[in-house]
């Protein structure tokens, strides 16, 4: 039966296609492979269920063995502890001496505590003794700055007038030259040069071009240069800023080298000029303004004098005619009067004639110091506390009463009073001023403003200059500056621990 059902199989399977035949052949195929990769998957999950088990195994381990090393950390710091407590009694040891007995070891320490507290005094006394010295390098510290400020503005070089024009007007106008000169320059080209002719692309044209515009950017960064330092220009930086024009000057010349461009040594010439012009314009302006404050106080100082002078005459004036009136008065009187009345009455009348006299010599004395322009008192100075010793004011006043002059020199805006030494009229004083001025011209404080009449000068050279067309002129040689020196006294108490309010209370009483 079997052989006959494979011979009827075989029979069959001999009359299937061939396509038949591959597409049962390819069945087979993939029941084989999907038995495989099921097989697979099996195996590959019995290894991962196994891979996490022992993942969590090792990580419980892991966490057990972690709680008892935390038993013995105690341990392991007592070891630690242990070894370096002994290590310092071995170092200790070597360091202190072998003690007996505890008393020993006892003043030991005590010894040791007293080189201790020496030791902490001397390091405070040190300590002060550095806050001392630390005080006083920086206060040679603010010195040496000072003094290297003076060296700095001393070591300015002097400059030296290249115009000398009488007012700025013809320095704004030799300015504008100068400028509308630099103007041409640059539109004539002739500013710069440029020693090489330059082809761009084998065309002249462009590389004149080219050249143009290289010369306008060094032109630019050169009056920028220049711009800046004639604007800061002044007394002490001059010589600086002419270095710095120059040195503008070799830098851009320098930057325009490789292309053989440079900016002219006319133009620079012309910007030299204009620093030194815009320079001395300023201290022109500055010398006129000085002139105009002192021609304003002059006027102030003359009208001043002017209605004292008015004053005093109208005074003379209403004096002369009440003493006239007064003694026309007291003749009529002595005429109607008795024999007992006739001497007290020729008294009256004597002193009545005198007085008026003497109004009738005010008066006189008033229209004759209105008329004599020049007429007035030359003063000589000083103040102590100030300026120092041995420095005098010599100025002129033509006011009637000249301390009233004097006074208000030494008004709010200096500390103390001034002291006279001199007070000479002369029917020309302004002469007898610039006289003693020329005399000591070198001896000015203030070289450069004039209008400062301080002098570095003895007393007794003045009075020796001035007693030639005066001898009876009367000098105080002493200057007594009695509140300054005062004040001197006040502040030596206050420096030995006083109270001020104590001592001016003292004072005052």
């Amino acid at each position: 039966m079997v052989v006959d059902s494979l011979t009827c199989f075989e029979g069959r399977f001999d009359i299937l296609t061939k396509q038949d035949k591959y597409q049962i052949h390819q069945q087979r195929r993939f029941l084989k492979m999907t038995s495989f990769f099921v097989l697979l998957s099996i195996v590959l999950a019995g290894l991962l269920a196994m891979a996490a088990y022992f993942y969590f195994k090792s990580r419980e381990d892991i966490q057990f063995l972690n709680s008892e090393l935390e038993r013995f950390d105690g341990i392991r710091d007592l070891e630690s502890y242990r070894d370096k407590v002994q290590q310092q009694l071995k170092e200790a040891k070597q360091i202190l001496p072998p003690f007996e007995s505890l008393a020993e070891l006892e003043r030991y320490r005590i010894d040791l505590q007293t080189t201790i507290e020496q030791n902490q005094k001397t390091e405070r006394a040190w300590q002060e003794r550095i806050a001392g010295q630390e005080v006083v390098y920086n206060s040679l510290i603010k010195k040496t700055a000072e003094v290297e400020d003076q060296l700095e503005l001393q070591s300015f070089a002097f400059y030296q007038t290249k115009y000398g024009f009488e007012d700025s007007e013809q320095y704004k106008h030799e300015i504008k030259r100068i400028r509308t000169q630099q103007k041409t320059l640059i539109k004539k080209k002739t500013a710069t040069h440029c020693s090489q002719e330059w082809l761009v692309e084998g065309d002249a044209k462009k590389g004149a071009k080219m050249i143009a515009e290289h010369s306008k950017l060094m032109l630019r960064a050169f009056n920028g240069e220049c711009d800046s330092a004639i604007s800061s220009v002044k007394y002490s930086n001059v010589d600086r800023m002419e270095k710095r024009i120059q040195r503008a000057f070799d830098q851009v010349n320098k930057l325009g080298e490789s292309k053989k461009l440079f900016i002219t040594n006319a133009y620079l010439k012309m910007k030299l000029q204009e620093l030194y012009l815009v320079y001395e314009h300023r201290d022109q302006l500055n010398a006129e303004r000085e002139e105009q404050r002192r021609i304003k106080e002059q006027m102030r100082e003359e009208e001043r004098a002017r209605r004292e002078i008015e004053k005093a005459q109208k005074k003379a004036e209403e004096d002369e005619k009440a003493k006239e009136f007064a003694l026309q008065r007291a003749r009529l009187e002595l005429e109607n009067a008795h024999d007992t009345e006739r001497t007290k009455l020729n008294e009256l009348v004597a002193k009545l004639e005198g007085e008026l006299q003497e109004a009738l010599a005010n008066k006189e004395r008033a229209i004759a110091r209105a008329q004599q322009t020049r007429s007035g008192h030359v003063y000589v100075i000083s103040n102590v506390g100030v300026f120092g010793e041995g420095v005098y004011k010599i100025g002129m006043t033509r006011r009637l009463e000249p301390l009233d002059r004097v006074k208000e020199l030494g008004d709010a805006s200096v500390p103390f009073p001034f002291d006279v030494h001199a007070m000479i009229y002369s029917e020309d004083a302004p002469s007898l001023e610039n006289e003693l001025h020329r005399k000591f011209a070198n001896k000015r404080l203030n070289l450069i403003n004039l209008r400062r009449e301080f002098f570095r000068v003895g007393i007794h050279e003045i009075q020796d200059e001035v007693t030639k067309e005066y001898p009876d002129a009367s000098f105080v040689s002493f200057a007594e500056a009695e509140e300054f020196r005062r004040s001197n006294a006040l502040r030596e108490q206050i420096d030995a621990g006083y109270d001020l309010a104590d001592l001016l209370a003292v004072e005052s009483a």
